[in-house]
This record gives structure tokens, C-alpha cells and sequence, in this order.
């Protein structure tokens, strides 16, 4: 999907480039032997990459952008509207656990303290969920399949309703590892693996982090996540550092999400019927 290569996947390509200029011809095989002329006696080759021919050359990001008029926006989907600071304080996204407990990856995000309890800044916590609501309009728009994860017992029934009203799909069990790191064998199958993931909470228990945060960077999901201030922001693209155990707070988070979720799907069917119209 094009807004998921934005910031990273150029990289990659870059790179992808600079073999094909450096290898002729790379096969990748397994549990084959390499003959004298180095090539490889096995029927087991499961990919070959060949120099670009320029036929169909990879097009520049500023190319993308000129052709898509949602990228042309810093906020396309107007989210910069479905919140404000206060709401944010009203809903307690500013409270965190014990300074104790806080992890130092979260000082950037912190205000201050009160009785010994982490504050969140929530004008630094506003910019970061906006930016994360951005995002997921964006995934919305073209079609990308979205997941919400959470282990929270007490907001599990809450995020498979937010996840149903917008048309997406939930997680709300005991993570299996293979199923994003090995799913064709989970699955028996083929399987289309999430474009977005939104987790709700980032931890199991007080310290271990749920094994869905790790798997979705193994295989290069983007992530959104609340972190409270007890988690590790690093594994998470899009983190919102703020409150992620009282109710009223992870439902207003499912309010915001939905909201970015149907903008995106509205946006692409009015794109879809005007295009239907000039035709």
C-alpha cells in the first residue's frame, strides 16, 4: 500500500537496487550444492532476482505524492478535530503508574509527577495521537486490513465492539507467535497478514510486553500503541505515550480510532462514486 511506503520502504528499495547493480543474477537456493562453476545443482530454488530492465522503474516518493491528492495533505482527513487537549485531561490520559516503575525510554513524554505518579504532557501526547489517527485514516482509505489488540480483561468486550462498528477485526486472546511470523502453517494457507496494528496496551503484566509488539516488527507491520509509562515505546511506529488502564480513557481512545477508521472509508467511497460519475 502506497502510504505504508512513505517513510521506510524507499530504504529498502534503495537497497534492493544496489544488489541488482552489484548481482547479476541471485538465486537463492536450499539444501542444494554448489557446482565448480558456482552455480547450484537443486530443484529446490524458491526465488531468483534479475536486473531491473527500467521497463517498469520504481517510481520516486515526490512522484507518489504528485499523484495521490490525500498525501498532498498534512491532514487530509481533518483528525486534528475529533480532540482537544482538554478532552484529553477530562478523559485522564495525563495519569501514569508510580515513578518507580516508569520506564526511561518515557522520559521525553513525561510533564511531571503528583503523589509520587507520572504525568503525561498532553500537548507532547496530542501531537503523537493525531499523528497516529493520520495514519490510520490513511490505511483506512486503501483498503488496508487494520487490528486491535488488547489483554486488558476489563476493555476486551469494548475493543471487539469498537473493532466491529468500524468493519475491522480484534484480538483480544493469549498471543500465538506464529500467527504473523509463520501463519501459511498456522493457517493451512496463504494468508493476508494485518497492514495496521493498534494496540490498546502494550503489556500482558505489570513489565512483559505482549509477543504481538515484537512479531508485528519481525515482519514489518506498522504498529500504533498507547504506551503508559511503565512500557517501551521503542517497537511501536506510531506510539502514544498516555494512560492505558482506566476504562474511560481506553474508550475514548476507541471513540478517536473509529472516527479515523470511518473518515478513511468515507473519504475512499466518495473518491470511488465521483470516479464512477466522470466515467
Amino acid at each position: 500500500m502506497m502510504i505504508l511506503s512513505l517513510t521506510r520502504v524507499p530504504l529498502w528499495r534503495n537497497s534492493v537496487q544496489k544488489i541488482q547493480r552489484i548481482v547479476p543474477l541471485l538465486q537463492l537456493e536450499v539444501f542444494g550444492t554448489r557446482r565448480n562453476n558456482g552455480s547450484f545443482a537443486s530443484a529446490h530454488r524458491i526465488m531468483e532476482i534479475q536486473p531491473s530492465t527500467g521497463a517498469n522503474p520504481i517510481p520516486k516518493v515526490s512522484e507518489i505524492m504528485a499523484r495521490d491528492e490525500s498525501l498532498q495533505s498534512a491532514d487530509y482527513f481533518q483528525v486534528h478535530n475529533l480532540f482537544t487537549v482538554k478532552e484529553l485531561f477530562e478523559a485522564r490520559v495525563h495519569m501514569g503508574h508510580k515513578m518507580g516503575s516508569m520506564h526511561p525510554n518515557m522520559r521525553p513524554f513525561i510533564f511531571g509527577s503528583r503523589f509520587e505518579s507520572v504525568i503525561f504532557d498532553l500537548d507532547i501526547t496530542a501531537h503523537y495521537l493525531r499523528q497516529a489517527l493520520n495514519f490510520t485514516a490513511h490505511i483506512a482509505y486503501r483498503k488496508g486490513i487494520i487490528l486491535f489488540i488488547t489483554r486488558s480483561p476489563q476493555t476486551m468486550n469494548l475493543v471487539e465492539k469498537t473493532a466491529i462498528e468500524c468493519g475491522e477485526y480484534a484480538h483480544t486472546r493469549e498471543w500465538e507467535t506464529t500467527v504473523f511470523t509463520n501463519s501459511a502453517h498456522k493457517f493451512g494457507g496463504i494468508t493476508r497478514l494485518p497492514d495496521l496494528v493498534i494496540f490498546m496496551n502494550t503489556l500482558t503484566t505489570v513489565l512483559s510486553t505482549n509477543a504481538a509488539v515484537k512479531d508485528s516488527a519481525k515482519m514489518l507491520i506498522p504498529t500504533v500503541g498507547i504506551v503508559d509509562s511503565n512500557c517501551n515505546p521503542n517497537l511501536i511506529t506510531y506510539p502514544v505515550p498516555g494512560n492505558d488502564d482506566t476504562y474511560c480513557t481506553v474508550e475514548f481512545y476507541c471513540k478517536l480510532f473509529k472516527e479515523a477508521i470511518i473518515r478513511g472509508k468515507n473519504k475512499r467511497k466518495l473518491k470511488e462514486s465521483q470516479q464512477l460519475e466522470s466515467k
